[in-house]
């Protein structure tokens, strides 16, 4: 299942790269309209953030530390800078994601994520739908507002 787990998070990690990178126009990328209230690049933070946190920081014990706050105000981060953060979280899956002890995806995630308990099974397949929920946010975001 990790190995399943991790070629998910790589392929959709590469297609927000793309996604990223399709903005023609940089300034779209932090544009807000109408009922639409996080930017893809906030979206692109929040994602970023919340694997490094979820899967670096408490399944591979790395020195991450998650600003929740950062990743939804944080404004005008350069393109290139959203693109390398993915590529670094890219490497971080491909070269370290199966050291997570396939004898843990039965117990549950060490911290109670939504205030109830969850197995870790469970919540990495939560955090692949979560990232494809963004993702497809960012993708109906870029289709409708980077028209230019």
């Amino acid at each position: 299942m990790l190995k399943e787990l991790q070629s998910l998070f790589v392929r959709d990690l590469e297609k927000l790269k793309t996604e990223i990178a399709g903005y023609k126009s940089e300034e779209k990328l932090w544009e807000i309209t109408g009922d639409i209230k996080n930017s893809p690049g906030n979206l692109c933070l929040h994602i970023v953030g919340n694997l490094n946190h979820f899967i670096g920081a408490v399944l591979l014990e790395t020195d991450y530390v998650r600003d929740r706050d950062s990743e939804f105000n944080d404004k005008n981060v350069p393109q290139t800078t959203l693109i390398k953060m993915v590529d670094e979280l890219i490497h971080l899956v491909k070269t370290r994601f199966l050291e997570i002890e396939p004898g843990i995806l039965n117990n549950n995630f060490p911290i109670q994520v939504f205030g109830y308990e969850m197995t870790t099974a469970h919540f990495l397949i939560h955090l692949a739908g979560h990232l494809n929920y963004h993702l497809g946010q960012i993708n109906y975001h870029r289709r409708l507002i980077d028209v230019s």
